[in-house]
């Protein structure tokens, strides 16, 4: 690198080294947090075959001991290559030695060089904003600006921290993808609602285009729900049915009548559901038999409420309980 006199700003660039493997020390800012064992030790039969291709980034420090003087190395760039590298047992790697400007020029390094390889999952990614954010008081613009990105593109990969822990593990384990979060983020001031969009993504594996429709459904459904404030009544029994039983609960009437729609994805759910229903701590023993009876009746006999029709796949796997 140059400045703007033509002078080398960083002239060890210029050069390849070999570094002793147990001399260079992980990226103490690393974003990414998972490395998956079998990809490393693909990665690791590659590097026995064809060696290190590309080489690692790292800095240099010397540390004054009572023994005289230690040289340290530390990553930037490259875990993924060191860590395949120890695998493959090389005891030296090719680096390219930059000099040391901080915490906060390694970070950005780090992750500017997994964002270019596409290394980092979409949780890493975010978080690794929010570290630029809350340690260096970086503004979204700045971010955008450092890994060429929007700032829209910042703002939004932020948002996914706002996320139920649930929902961001689904994420991390790519049980569903970062279009996904779009829908799910809309439906945030309505969590029951969203973790139940969340299972439905995943035992219906519905897309993302579908969330999105099932979203604004919902939120233009929470619009119309406001403007009848002569059925408040029936909003505020949903909302506590849905918080007792740990899922979607839609209530519809016709004049006295109606009907209640409760939502679960698989039979333990069902049956999980149906104990929620029938218990009541003040129940005395002959109700308690009844209730025994009742689990005996649900449990242990073959019967299955669903065998009278065929399911589609899709309804395989989630089924709408109506009572």
């Amino acid at each position: 690198m140059k400045t703007s006199n033509g002078v080398n700003k960083f002239p060890r660039q210029q050069s390849i080294f070999w570094i002793e493997t147990d001399k260079i020390k992980p990226n103490s800012t690393q974003p990414r947090e998972s490395f998956k064992e079998e990809s490393l030790r693909g990665l690791a039969d590659s590097i026995r075959q064809y060696g290190v291709l590309q080489p690692l980034v790292v800095t240099r420090r010397e540390i004054e001991v009572p023994s005289g003087t230690v040289v340290e190395y530390e990553l930037i760039a490259g875990e993924r290559r060191l860590r395949a590298s120890k695998m493959a047992e090389l005891n030296q790697v090719p680096v390219i030695i930059r000099e040391d400007e901080g915490e906060k020029v390694r970070l950005e390094l780090a992750i500017i060089e997994n964002l270019q390889r596409e290394d980092l999952n979409p949780l890493e990614k975010a978080r690794a904003f929010k570290k630029l954010i809350d340690s260096f008081n970086l503004k979204h613009h700045e971010i955008a600006t450092k890994i060429g990105k929007s700032r829209e593109y910042i703002s939004n990969s932020l948002r996914i921290l706002g996320l139920p822990e649930e929902i961001q593990r689904g994420l991390s384990d790519g049980a569903i993808s970062e279009g996904h979060t779009r829908p799910l983020l809309m439906l945030s001031d309505r969590p029951q609602e969203q973790i139940t969009l969340y299972k439905e993504i995943i035992y219906k594996k519905i897309s993302v285009r579908e969330a999105e429709r099932i979203s604004r459904s919902i939120a233009k459904e929470k619009a119309r729900k406001k403007n009848f404030a002569s059925d408040q009544e029936t909003r505020f029994l949903e909302e506590k049915l849905s918080e007792k039983l740990g899922t979607r609960v839609q209530i519809e009437k016709t004049g006295s009548k109606g009907k209640i729609h409760i939502d679960f994805f698989s039979e333990e759910e069902l049956r999980a559901l149906l104990d929620k229903m029938i218990e009541d701590d003040s129940q005395d023993s002959d109700e308690i038999s009844e209730k025994d009876d009742l689990r005996n009746i649900l449990y242990d006999e073959p019967i299955n409420p669903f065998e009278s029709e065929e399911p589609d796949d899709e309804d395989k796997l989630a089924q709408n309980f109506t009572i």
